[in-house]
This record gives C-alpha cells, structure tokens and sequence, in this order.
C-alpha cells in the first residue's frame, strides 16, 4: 500500500471545490513513491473532463504521464461522489481511526468546504438544498 502524504487528500478536496464553485481547471496529486498520480479537471459549463495520469516522477510535466483513465461527468455527480466516499470513510472507520491508520486527521475542514461548494450549487441550479 502506498504511503499518501498529508496534503494529498485535501488536495484532491479542494481541487473538487474549485471546480463547483467555478474553476476552469483544477488539478491534484498523489505522490505514490516512485510514481506519482495526478488527476486533471477541466470544466466546461456543468460538466467536467477527468483525466487521470501516472507519472514516472510528481515533478514531471502532464506530457510525461500515460493516461490511464478518463470520463466526462457533470460537476454535480463528481461532488456527489467524492463527498460520499469521504463520508463512508467517516463512517466506516471513524475520524481516530482514520488519524491512527493515516498518521494525519481525516480532512474535516476540506470535506466541509466542498460540502457547502456543491449545496451552493445545487440550489443554484435546481432551486432545492441537497440532503449530503
């Protein structure tokens, strides 16, 4: 298993947020030593294409990288989706036990943050509060 440094989950949080709440282009990565594992999120409108490469070195530009999966989404579905999987692990293993496994706290603060990004923009375009 591979050992993720501290900033890399919030990272991923956060990149997530910037593009609900409108960015162009988000990126995040994952430092997985010797490789490295960066995922690219381009917007357009209420959809987004995800890219995810695998790099020899975190250093290295995105052409440097092969491709090893890629989809369009809406914006709606990635913030769903990422907001789930932080809230099962949560619930499945417990905040301490995550700090404990981990050796840094489970990313509250950014989870949140995104949290509130996506229910911004779920009522702005549908008009309703969203129940995650």
């Amino acid at each position: 298993m591979s050992y993720f440094p501290p900033h890399t989950v919030e990272e991923l949080l956060a990149a997530v947020a910037r593009l609900v709440v409108g960015e162009q282009e988000t990126r995040a990565q994952f430092e997985a030593e010797p490789t490295a594992f960066r995922w690219i999120f381009y917007r357009g409108d209420t959809d987004v294409w995800i890219r995810l490469l695998r790099l020899p070195d975190g250093s290295k530009h995105d052409k440097a990288g092969t491709e090893i999966w890629s989809s369009w989404q809406t914006v709606d579905s990635v913030a769903q989706a990422v907001i789930r999987c932080f809230d099962q692990v949560a619930h499945s293993y417990g905040e301490s036990t995550y700090h404990a496994k981990w050796g840094h706290p489970f990313p509250r603060r950014e989870l949140e943050a995104l949290r509130a990004a996506w229910r911004g923009l779920a009522s702005e375009s549908r008009g309703t509060s969203p129940s995650l």
